[in-house]
């Protein structure tokens, strides 16, 4: 039901976009939006400042007009994800205070009322004992003589050496114990004209680089957020299959927050550094992939 919700207003909002005006005149301190201009220029210093993003045009039949052919969208790829959203889920009920008369709170034991199967580390956890065959364990006194290395050369023994190296494969669909392959990302961001604010885009891939499928992409998002504030869509600048998007309808509120914010401080934000916030406060929905921003900033 959500999916075809989803599905639904998506086409609706395609039609509002094209319905809607462009805009032309900077009212990013009043509300938070962006004209195409100011997206550019946010987009111009993520640039500068983060190498590894880069402009693309994108595909010739996708090109909007109002903004430069050469500076469509921008992109960074291969982000790594190198584990699960699951992994990281907070259980406070899990937790006991340890020592609850420590003035500045005691220790925490964060598992102390996890259910624990007695056999579960046993399963987890791979053998490693060396073991001797029965009847061959010896002594100091009674070890052999070690043999010398030339007369171990001269009998030919060096040469005879047939010992090789066994390569193990590993088995497709195992278990795999707790190991978990390093996922990567293509990161794009777009300009949403019916929004006025940029739109974050995300398409997944495999160790092996083969794509994921929506489910897989999901298990790398906030549980609070997949299929609600991040959708599968149709990208506006590329072909191929749809890719998972951040909805967009929060982000000018979002952003007017922070400028307040800010200005209750005594300082200001620029609509150059647009992006560079945005990318730090869309970090909640995708935890675990490590995209790069390399300016530091705080209310």
């Amino acid at each position: 039901m959500q999916n075809i919700y989803n599905s639904v207003k998506s086409g609706g909002l395609k039609v509002a976009e094209f319905l809607t005006p462009v805009l032309k005149e900077s009212k990013f301190q009043e509300t938070g939006v962006i004209t195409p201009e100011e997206f550019v220029a946010a987009g111009d210093h993520l640039v500068h400042h983060c190498p590894s993003w880069q402009w693309a045009a994108g595909s010739s039949d996708c090109v909007r007009d109002y903004l430069p052919a050469d500076k469509q969208f921008l992109i960074t790829r291969n982000v790594p994800c190198y584990k699960r959203c699951k992994q990281m889920e907070y259980r406070g009920e899990l937790e006991k205070v340890l020592d609850s008369e420590d003035p500045e709170g005691g220790w925490v034991d964060t598992h102390h009322f996890q259910e624990s199967d007695p056999t579960a580390l046993a399963n987890t956890v791979k053998d490693m004992v060396l073991e001797e065959a029965v009847g061959e364990s010896q002594s100091d006194s009674d070890a052999e003589e070690a043999i010398d290395m030339e007369d171990f050369v001269e009998s030919g023994m060096l040469e005879e050496d047939t010992a090789a190296v066994e390569t193990v494969q590993e088995e497709q669909g195992g278990s795999g114990g707790e190991i978990l392959s390093t996922r990567t990302y293509d990161l794009n961001i777009t300009y949403d004209k019916f929004y006025q604010t940029p739109r974050l885009w995300l398409f997944g891939y495999s160790e092996s680089r083969s794509a994921l499928s929506v489910d897989q992409m999901y298990e790398d998002f906030s549980a609070d957020h997949a299929n609600k504030t991040i959708t599968m869509e149709a990208h506006p600048h590329l072909p191929g299959p749809p890719q998972a998007s951040v909805h967009p309808c929060k982000h000018a509120s979002t952003m007017k927050k922070l400028l307040d914010q800010i200005a209750e401080g005594g300082g200001e934000l620029g609509v150059h550094q647009y992006l560079i916030i945005f990318l730090k406060f869309v970090q909640a929905i995708i935890p675990t992939i490590e995209y790069d921003f390399t300016q530091n900033f705080s209310l």
